[in-house]
């Protein structure tokens, strides 16, 4: 169980490196929509292109962070019902849910968009609007998010196991400890 933790730490230290990296792109996209607003209302000149930038930062910032989220523990949760079950069914529901929700989908999600990132590469795809962008980043994007949400997947799973067996102690819901 060591190793596997040690396995945990290391790709909670990826997710977070990843999160606190990718959230800047924030900051990208206020600034591109900014000078496409600004462009577009007093230099009579606009691009789809800006606007295809900015939706593509905006996928990449939702499913490349999802895990972050899930790291986080910001991720949608039924608090109202969690909050009435004890510490050890609450376990049990979320390695549940992790093992035969989270994983399966990341999985589906990962092999169906595989073959749609290849034509897209093979054939070059463009998008329709006049100006637009190459379609696979796009594309790409969609894989790479459910991987690295399926890797954060794979930690919690760890985690929960060491919670239920008594090995670790998750610093993100341990009671505070009074000194």
């Amino acid at each position: 169980m060591a190793s596997l933790l040690k396995l945990s730490a290391g790709i909670d230290r990826l997710t977070e490196l990843v999160g606190r990296t990718l959230y800047w792109l924030i900051l990208a996209m206020v600034l591109i929509s900014t000078y496409n607003a600004i462009a577009r209302k007093f230099l009579n000149s606009s691009s789809n292109a800006w606007l295809e930038v900015q939706w593509y930062l905006f996928s990449v910032v939702f499913l490349c962070c999802a895990g972050y989220a899930l790291l986080r523990k910001e991720h949608i949760r039924i608090d109202i019902i969690a909050s009435h079950l004890s510490d050890r069914a609450n376990h049990r529901i979320a390695l549940f849910g992790h093992v035969f929700f989270l994983m399966p989908m990341c999985i589906i999600m990962i092999y169906y968009s595989w073959p749609y990132l290849m034509e897209s590469v093979r054939v070059g795809e463009v998008s329709s609007n006049a100006g637009g962008l190459v379609r696979w980043p796009a594309k790409l994007t969609i894989i790479v998010g459910f991987g690295l949400l399926m890797l954060q997947g794979i930690s919690e799973i760890i985690k929960q196991v060491g919670v239920m067996r008594g090995v670790y102690v998750d610093p993100r819901t341990a009671p505070a400890s009074s000194h």
